[in-house]
């Protein structure tokens, strides 16, 4: 099989490949906006197959978050504690079915997140930077609460202002006798949004950490309390080891309670009726259906290494994004047109060959993302155009090279032939140095250069393929059996 016939076969393989890549990403866009988000979040196994759209285009939430680096052990390295907190970022947001987040390193103590189609910046904050540290504490049985209540009461003092006090620092000495050393008043969840505060006193350090769970889930119409019942509920799993740990614990305070808090709050405090040897629990209240499941999520994903705060906040609106799509469509499509408009005018009809194999190439491109499941950016348009561009700037030295040999006195099937080979070593090495410079720009950029680096490396790919072998095989298959004397440009 001669070269013209295996480019020609590569060129129809390559046809059919991309239309069948591009075919779910087109049916899914033409989807209704409220049918999308459906499947986003029954997490519809076409999300797999699109090409997606990046937060500029499609808008959401862009985040930088600053890891609080005093709270971290004293053992823990600050780059080790950044990679962690990452790791349990990303599993929070995929769990929570966000698609194609990103989520990077950025510097010594920053995270740079962005959340595409999360227009809810505060929920995003509160999914991301909630700690989600689970203890189980005993509560106290000594009346060390009845005692503080009399203490507040005679100084005419609610437990709100006492604990307002106490996160404060300003407790007086003797309200600080009140309450032993190893133990502490915490909040608890309240059953209904029409009842009071409630405080309880737990030991003030954990009898067992969420850092054994290995799941967690929502479940329906569970707990005993009668608030409760009917509610969602959260189950939970420990491991091996948090299981017997768990096991000795309720064997040794059968009837006392047990706290279970999260991130300083006491969720529920059950009272142990016996040995708990399943390794399993539920946290029960009035939750609802959200925000069970944003319970289950963080108590899955573990809790971060220590409390994050958010320094940088961005929301991008659905009319920025369509704005963006419909400013960098069109700039596209003007622009493209141009250059084939010159090229046809130009080159006669070499320009139209060299038009065609550039629609061939952003075909292919587009194919090429789809199939790697890619996120689009601007600055991945941007790298289409540019990897656009080179394939016309390549497709201009071959039609040049071409007319110097005719000029020559060379016949058309020979000027042809000379011509590519001339222009060869120029448009390869320009390609390469492009594919070198797209591959630095993955390597050590971030975000929105990556986009633009992975549209250049297969555009300049896809460009020298149609811009050398496709136009190159029109030219054979049209002169071959031909006698022409001229090609007109």
């Amino acid at each position: 099989m001669n070269r013209t016939r295996v480019v020609l076969w590569s060129t129809l393989i390559l046809v059919g490949l991309s239309a069948y890549f591009l075919y779910p990403t087109l049916r899914w866009y033409r989807m209704p906006a409220e049918e999308r988000t459906e499947r986003e979040q029954d997490r519809d196994p076409i999300l797999k197959k699109i090409l997606n759209l990046g937060l500029d285009l499609r808008g959401g939430t862009h985040l930088v978050l600053e890891l609080d680096r005093s709270k971290l052990p004293p053992e823990t390295k600050t780059v080790d504690a950044l990679e962690r907190a990452i790791e349990i970022i990303r599993n929070r947001v995929d769990q929570f079915g966000v698609s194609e987040p990103l989520i990077a390193r950025q510097g010594d103590r920053w995270i740079v997140v962005q959340l595409p189609g999360i227009k809810d910046s505060g929920r995003a904050k509160e999914l991301i930077g909630k700690t989600a540290l689970l203890e189980f504490r005993l509560v106290d049985d000594s009346g060390i609460l009845s005692n503080l209540s009399k203490v507040l009461l005679d100084k005419k003092m609610s437990m709100d202002q006492y604990m307002e006090l106490k996160q404060s620092g300003k407790l007086t000495p003797d309200l600080i006798k009140v309450v032993p050393s190893g133990w502490e008043v915490l909040p608890e969840r309240t059953e209904s949004e029409r009842l009071a505060s409630r405080y309880l006193v737990v030991k003030s350090s954990a009898e067992l950490t969420g850092s054994t769970l290995v799941d967690a889930n929502v479940t329906f119409g569970g707990g005993n309390n009668q608030l409760s019942s009917g509610y969602p509920s959260v189950s939970f799993e420990f491991n091996a080891e948090g299981a017997k740990l768990f096991g000795l614990l309720t064997e040794a305070n059968i009837n006392k309670e047990l706290a279970i808090v999260l991130d300083g709050q006491v969720q529920s405090a059950p009272t142990i009726k016996g040995a708990i040897d399943g390794g399993r629990g539920e946290i029960t209240g009035n939750y609802d259906a959200d925000q069970a499941k944003f319970l289950a999520t963080v108590l899955k994903a573990g809790a971060l290494p220590a409390p994050v705060r958010v320094i940088e906040e961005r929301t991008v609106g659905p009319t920025l994004g369509e704005d963006s799509i419909k400013a960098g469509v069109r700039s596209a499509v003007i622009g493209l047109m141009l250059v084939m408009v010159f090229m046809a005018v130009y080159y006669s009809l070499s320009g139209l060959i060299a038009d065609a194999a550039m629609l061939i190439n952003m075909f292919f491109i587009f194919g090429v993302l789809a199939f790697l499941h890619a996120t689009l950016t601007l600055p991945g348009v941007a790298g289409t155009i540019l990897s656009l561009a080179m394939a016309v700037d390549a497709n201009v030295l071959i039609l040049e090279r071409v007319r110097e040999e005719l000029q020559l006195g060379k016949s058309v099937r020979l000027a042809v032939d000379l011509g590519y080979k001339h222009a060869w070593a120029a448009i390869f090495d320009g390609h390469v140095t492009s594919l070198i410079t797209s591959g630095l720009l993955f390597q050590f950029g971030t975000g929105p250069v990556k986009g633009f680096a992975v549209t250049l490396f297969w555009g300049v790919l896809v460009s020298l393929f149609t811009a050398v072998f496709f136009t190159h095989m029109i030219y054979d298959y049209w002169l071959e059996g031909r006698e022409v004397s001229t090609l007109h440009f």
